[in-house]
């Protein structure tokens, strides 16, 4: 017997299974020319969470999606990513004024299928503009019109990555609601669409709260692991707003781009040692906190956070730190000096002290900072083995999953958004007997482990496979969960023996398990 568990990856990481698995079938070609065609009906989006039955109409199945293709497409994905990045918390904007979002929200697309894209369509004979990348960013309300949204200009980075932000966003008092999300569409310069993409959900507030922070408002307070943003406005100027970054491993005060940081509170006591003790809990002023660039894990030295107020840090201060509180980070080997910017640098200011009150410390523009908790949604999808005409969307998103039963009968429960019956659920390079209950739930089958180990049931050692949904019509959405097989015991020397004697045996067994699995899922379904 073998027990069955389901694991999320974490971080950016993917696992990236080679399946040994040698199938006579026809052989993986990024882009190759398709005979079926999968056309999605109309151009209207269903709403979230809410599938249109009528889109599964437009697929069918595609010979083309084999094991040996999608086993090749594992070995070398060409993916093509969507990642955007936004702030927790948006401030209200009331009557004429216009409160942008800041930090702006940011995408940045990646991935080597862009190009790969981009050379079919150069094949064809299209010009330049027909493959580049438009993009408009609004609020998700359908009262939005769109004079609301935000037209992106990608711009080429040095890493191969394409940039954009939508600078101009805000929300009104008109607007009512308590949270909403923001909505990306992605176009092609010849007007093909290629998709609609959801933000994570963003909460409204009024205005920065200058009260202390209680565990009602646990939501508005900045966590240890967290990931935060950090902003300076000179003369409280939006003109003049600077965004700490990243740029080529060094800390930069940038115009036009941010880097989201991963804040952790650290033990007082090994602040002079290289060697850090993470704790757990809320971010409070006096803590000694170190900042750590989420994309290069570049880190700032240990540093006490402080509350700012008119321009001067509060050393006798302990509360929360709050979503869009000013706030100073003084440097823990030199109390003196405190993190600022000049210009485009990242510099130490050396403060000086309250000529009027011992618990404070005078500081300057530079060194007075706005903290805001930040949220990053990436979307991966690959078009190498389909054919697709519409939007890839609506995209479907996996958050969790839980195994039903275990050793040789097994099902796993698949939870998320956007899910339809078009959908199918792949083990590394096998597909699933998959199960649409509804656009939050599907039900699979999972394959035997032999399909993977090469031999007949017994485990060795853990096996783990990358799990993704596969569009009837060839669309690849993969995903950050991966499955793992795990050994529970090692095998009988008397079980290895007529296993090795027996193979009518393991065909007979084999077959049984097969009609058991099958009649056991239809039998769980029904319940």
């Amino acid at each position: 017997m073998q027990s069955l568990a389901g694991e999320a990856e974490t971080g950016e990481e993917r696992r990236e299974a080679s399946l040994q698995i040698t199938d006579s079938l026809d052989t993986y070609q990024p882009w190759d020319s398709l005979t079926h065609q999968a056309t999605v009906l109309g151009r209207t989006e269903p709403r979230p969470l809410e599938w249109n039955s009528r889109l599964d109409q437009s697929f069918s199945p595609l010979p083309r999606v084999t094991r040996e293709s999608v086993r090749q497409y594992l070995q070398f994905p060409p993916d093509q990513s969507v990642r955007i990045l936004h702030a927790k918390v948006a401030q209200k904007s009331y009557g004429n004024e216009k409160r942008f979002f800041c930090p702006p929200p940011c995408v940045y697309i990646s991935g080597s299928g862009w190009k790969l894209k981009q050379d079919v369509l150069n094949a064809t004979g299209a010009g330049d503009s027909c493959y580049r990348l438009y993009g408009y960013m609004g609020l998700d309300s359908s009262c939005v019109t769109q004079a609301d949204t935000s037209k992106l200009a990608f711009e080429d980075q040095p890493d191969a990555r394409m940039f954009a932000c939508a600078k101009s966003l805000y929300i009104s008092d008109t607007d009512k609601r308590k949270h909403f999300r923001l909505v990306l569409k992605l176009f092609l310069g010849n007007g093909q669409e290629i998709g609609s993409f959801l933000s994570k959900l963003i909460k409204v507030i009024s205005k920065p709260s200058q009260k202390r922070q209680s565990m009602k408002n646990a939501d508005l307070c900045i966590s240890t692991g967290s990931r935060v943003a950090l902003f300076n406005r000179l003369r409280s100027q939006t003109v003049s707003t600077r965004y700490l970054a990243v740029e080529r491993g060094a800390f930069v005060a940038s115009a036009r781009q941010w880097t989201a940081f991963t804040v952790t509170l650290v033990e007082d006591q090994h602040a002079d040692s290289e060697e850090f003790t993470v704790c757990e809990g809320l971010i409070c002023y006096g803590c000694v906190v170190q900042l750590v660039c989420t994309d290069s894990g570049v880190a700032l030295p240990p540093m006490v956070i402080r509350k700012v107020n008119k321009q001067h840090a509060i050393l006798d201060v302990d509360e929360p730190v709050s979503q869009l509180h000013k706030c100073a980070f003084q440097f823990k080997d030199n109390s003196q000096m405190y993190l600022c910017l000049s210009n485009e640098r990242i510099i130490q200011y050396q403060v000086s002290s309250s000529l009027r009150e011992q618990s404070r410390e005078v500081l300057n523009d530079g060194s007075c900072w706005t903290i805001i908790g930040t949220e990053a949604v990436e979307y991966t999808f690959c078009e190498g083995l389909a054919c697709v005409q519409g939007a890839i969307s609506p995209i479907p998103v996996i958050t969790g999953l839980e195994v039903n039963g275990g050793g040789h009968v097994a099902m796993l429960e698949v939870n998320g958004e956007n899910f339809g019956p078009h959908l199918k659920v792949w083990f590394g390079n096998v597909e699933a007997e998959t199960m649409f209950r509804s656009p939050k739930s599907m039900l699979c089958v999972v394959p035997d482990v032999s399909v993977f180990s090469g031999e007949w049931r017994w485990l060795r050692h853990p096996i783990t496979v990358p799990l993704s949904l596969i569009r009837l019509d060839g669309l690849i959405y993969r995903s950050t969960f991966s499955f793992t097989y795990t050994p529970e015991h090692n095998t009988p020397p008397q079980a290895r023996g007529a296993l090795q004697n027996a193979p009518e045996s393991d065909t007979l067994i084999d077959f049984i398990h097969q009609e058991f699995t099958r009649t056991n899922f239809h039998l769980f379904m029904q319940n």
